[in-house]
């Protein structure tokens, strides 16, 4: 393989190769108490896009009630940078501590009768997820047109039980502490499904940067990752099936508490 076509693959796998340096340990990273995320996604004809943004601004209203009471403690909206055929073009998510928190929030929806409503009910397609995890952090505040990269990554069979543990506490979590820590990054979770709609194998990485900046500096620090723990991109590797992982790209405006 190329020089070229190596970085190429760096660039497009994103978590893949991640490293830890050296006096990092994994007994430094411990789990968090869960964390639940409520996603629903969209699929909005181009037409309706300018009537989705006001629609989020009006939701807002609910949210920003459950955050200061402490129901939840983020929320956000986006919209899809890098468009598929079928897929969705927005997102709306809320994030609590524990699940009654988030279907809290989704009762008031339905009882505003917002989710009938204008753009949604011209929606092509719609999916909900609700996830979890045991690896985030952030910096607290409001965001405005930020960049989320969302990795998906498939377990192989043979994987340990605790594979998505293991990477997180070894290899995922002390590098994104770090790109947090300098200001690089704005969020980062590691979350598998609490509803399982999907495989059970599948786990997702996802990291927001206030700007497209950021994505670059991200990548950058995972290719001196590489050269600083060339065996830990391999060690990832023999956990997760390479032909399952895919990327996202979106853009959206959110807050943390």
């Amino acid at each position: 393989m190329s020089k070229r076509m190596l970085w190429a693959l760096v660039g497009s796998c994103a978590l893949l190769t991640l490293a830890i340096p050296s006096h990092a340990q994994s007994s430094d990273v411990k789990e968090k108490p869960a964390l639940y995320s409520y996603v629903s996604h969209w699929a909005i004809p181009r037409a309706h896009w300018a009537d989705m943004q006001k629609a989020d601004e009006s939701d807002n209203e609910i949210l920003e009630k459950a955050l200061a009471d402490g129901t939840i403690v983020g929320y956000g909206h986006d919209e899809t940078m890098v468009h598929q055929a079928d897929s969705g073009t927005h997102d709306d998510w809320w994030e609590a501590h524990s699940m009654a928190g988030l279907l809290k929030v989704l009762d008031q929806f339905y009882a505003s009768g917002s989710t009938t409503s204008d753009p949604l009910t011209s929606a092509t397609a719609h999916s909900d997820t609700i996830s979890v995890s045991h690896y985030y952090n952030w910096k607290p505040g409001p965001y405005k047109n930020a960049y989320t990269h969302v990795s998906t990554y498939q377990l192989k069979p043979d994987a340990p039980d605790d594979a998505v543990d293991t990477l997180s506490k070894t290899l995922v979590v002390p590098l994104l502490e770090k790109l947090l820590d300098d200001g690089t990054l704005l969020e980062y979770e590691v979350d598998t499904e609490a509803i399982h709609t999907t495989d059970p194998s599948y786990f997702w990485i996802i990291y927001t940067v206030a700007s497209p900046d950021g994505l670059d500096k991200v990548n950058a620090a995972l290719g001196e990752a590489v050269k600083a723990q060339p065996l830990a991109g391999p060690a990832f590797g023999s956990m997760t099936a390479s032909k399952s992982h895919r990327d996202d790209l979106i853009r959206g405006d959110g807050v943390y508490k």
